[in-house]
């Protein structure tokens, strides 16, 4: 249940939260309070505090679209989500390996008019032995090529203990599949106003997904993107399964912006560019693709990424297909 209150009863304002076992929003002209979706009525001696009152089937809440219409989320200079017609492409490598693979894919990325720039600098591996990403050094190439070409940056946490740092250099968090149910990031990053790209674990369900965005917003961020990116199924031949069912589902019952990782879904980059194009067809926010100088040598997920030519041939191909939905590559 959420109920807003006007500040003109303050002074209710943490009796009412305590009542409830509700979190607290403040907002410039009035409070929010999110309780359980399981309480269905605000008591008689409550009512006359109450302005408004959103009761919940479940705890998709502040995600829901009955309770609050489609959100706008900025990215840089580019809205996208709310009634705005942008499918923002983030593109780069995996890793951030050298300063020329991070030089190399952001002038590839000026050549294509786009202007968000993804790469790992610490990286959740599944072996230990693999490479895990060049750590804060990583995070400052990426600052690097903000400063000099004005990008928007998106990295990974992978961890509670170097959130802070993402947070400091990136302009977009993203919290991966392995960390959606990191509380320790996802209440740290209800602390900042920045925006969140929020994976899709391979094993949730979509309201297990969405309830964790809620995580974020109940904690005062409601800039919070949902990303799908495959989940687990009996399917051996791809990486995952892209669940582009469950993207209608979130396009219908949500109001967050919604971004499509292909990459990660599909495992192997002759796959990318078809699935590419039908995530633009879904009518969706924006697209994650993973895009290599040379994939053979990449440090990580060097099968699914493109090469340089690969990725631009994908940007011209997918344009005519956004114009037929009414969107805008960005």
């Amino acid at each position: 249940m959420i109920i807003h209150v006007s500040k003109t009863h303050e002074n209710k304002i943490q009796e009412l939260a305590q009542f409830y076992d509700a979190f607290v929003l403040k907002k410039e002209n009035e409070y929010i309070l999110v309780g359980s979706s399981k309480i269905k009525k605000v008591e008689p001696l409550h009512e006359e505090y109450v302005s408004k009152l959103f009761v919940a089937e479940t705890d998709m809440q502040l995600a829901d679209v009955k309770y609050h219409p489609k959100r706008e989320v900025k990215i840089g200079n580019i809205s996208i989500g709310g009634t705005h017609r942008n499918t923002i492409v983030i593109a780069g490598p995996c890793s951030v390996e050298s300063k020329d693979q991070i030089e190399q894919s952001s002038q590839l990325l000026l050549e294509n008019g786009l202007t968000s720039l993804r790469g790992g600098a610490f990286k959740p591996r599944t072996s230990p032995y693999t490479f895990r990403g060049m750590g804060l050094d990583g995070l400052k190439l990426l600052d690097r090529m903000r400063e000099k070409y004005g990008f928007t940056i998106v990295t990974e946490v992978r961890d509670s203990t170097h959130v802070d740092a993402i947070i400091q250099y990136a302009d977009v968090i993203q919290i991966g599949a392995k960390a959606m149910y990191d509380h320790g990031i996802l209440n740290r990053c209800g602390k900042t106003n920045k925006p969140i790209l929020l994976k899709r674990g391979f094993g949730a369900t979509l309201q297990e997904f969405v309830q964790t965005a809620d995580f974020i917003m109940s904690a005062g961020n409601e800039n919070v993107i949902l990303c799908e990116r495959g989940i687990r199924t009996f399917e051996t031949k791809t990486r995952f399964t892209l669940d582009l069912c469950g993207v209608a589902y979130l396009k219908e019952y949500t109001n967050l912006p919604i971004i499509l990782d292909p990459s990660h879904a599909m495992g192997y980059s002759y796959g990318v560019p078809d699935l590419a194009r039908a995530c633009v067809a879904m009518d969706i926010d924006g697209l994650l693709i993973e895009t290599h100088p040379n994939p053979k040598v990449a440090k990580s997920d060097a099968a699914q990424q493109l090469t340089h030519d690969e990725f631009s041939k994908l940007i011209q191909s997918i344009k005519p297909v956004a114009e037929a939905v009414g969107r805008k590559i960005v």
